[in-house]
């Protein structure tokens, strides 16, 4: 890797990241149709129904899920007012965000769509360790598993950027370190821009600020920071080898450093689950 190279690149996208020029991308009109009328208290369960199925693949992936082992029912949902009302609309809204940003970036080389597969499996594992450890925070788990599903979202625009920069396609170890880098900064950028709310904002930016320690209670950085941790557990990756009782956040959180919570009895199973749902 040439390290004048790496430099240049970060500079480049540094500027036109602070100079409001790099290109991010807009969330799709339907997510932000699904987020007024969930935001909406006068808004019927028929009004965000009516929104969803404008998108015939949303709809069928939001039945699909209600349908999944993590949403038990006795009787099959065949339609998406009947998954709107087994899923809840908080869980709607997210899993539409979910849905959305996956298909937002469609990979075009086989780099960079092994880059985007690492950072879905890592993303939806992140979010789904983040609803089992949301009570820690006294957090709402469906907002626990937002942050998590978002908190790297800003090596998507790297990602993409990568596809029309032959340097970066070329070296991998560089693009992997480009998107090191900058993907804390960029993610804040991007989900300001998306209008999502301050303390997720602030999951993308501080969740790999390590000796983050606020002195208050415990807050969604702390859930997400610890979730990313642990999905890490047994890997090769340079924060599997931060050791757990050097990070304020497991403390302020409560957790026991020698236990993963991936293997707990009570937690590891829905764990599982939460990710295959939104994975699949």
């Amino acid at each position: 890797m040439s390290a004048s190279l790496k430099e240049s690149i970060l500079n480049e996208l540094i500027d036109e990241l602070e100079h409001d020029k790099l290109v991010l991308p807009s969330l799709p009109e339907v997510a932000l149709k699904v987020r007024d009328t969930v935001d909406n208290p006068n808004a019927s369960t028929k009004e965000l129904t009516k929104v969803i199925t404008t998108d015939a693949a949303l709809s069928a992936r939001l039945i699909q899920i209600s349908n999944s082992p993590l949403l038990r029912g006795t009787k099959k949902i065949e339609s998406v007012d009947m998954a709107v009302t087994r899923m809840g609309r908080i869980m709607v809204k997210n899993c539409v965000n979910s849905i959305l940003v996956q298909q937002m970036f469609q990979p075009t080389t086989d780099v960079t769509d092994k880059l985007f597969r690492e950072f879905w499996e890592h993303s939806t594992a992140v979010a789904a360790i983040s609803q089992a450890l949301a009570g820690f925070a006294k957090q709402k788990p469906d907002q626990a598993m937002l942050a998590g599903l978002v908190h790297d979202i800003g090596t998507l625009p790297v990602i993409k950027r990568a596809e029309a920069v032959r340097e970066l396609l070329k070296d991998e170890a560089l693009l992997r370190s480009v998107i090191a880098e900058l993907h804390t900064r960029i993610g804040a950028t991007l989900l300001a821009k998306w209008d999502f709310p301050a303390e997720i904002i602030a999951v993308a930016r501080e969740h790999e600020n390590l000796q983050r320690n606020t002195g208050g209670v415990p807050d969604l950085v702390d859930v997400v920071m610890v979730a990313n941790l642990q999905s890490y557990f047994g890997k090769s990756h340079p924060l599997a080898l931060v050791p757990w009782n050097t990070v304020p956040a497991f403390a302020r959180l409560g957790i026991d450093t020698e236990i993963s919570v991936i293997d707990m009895e009570d937690t590891g199973a829905s764990i599982k689950e939460m990710q295959s749902a939104l994975r699949n």
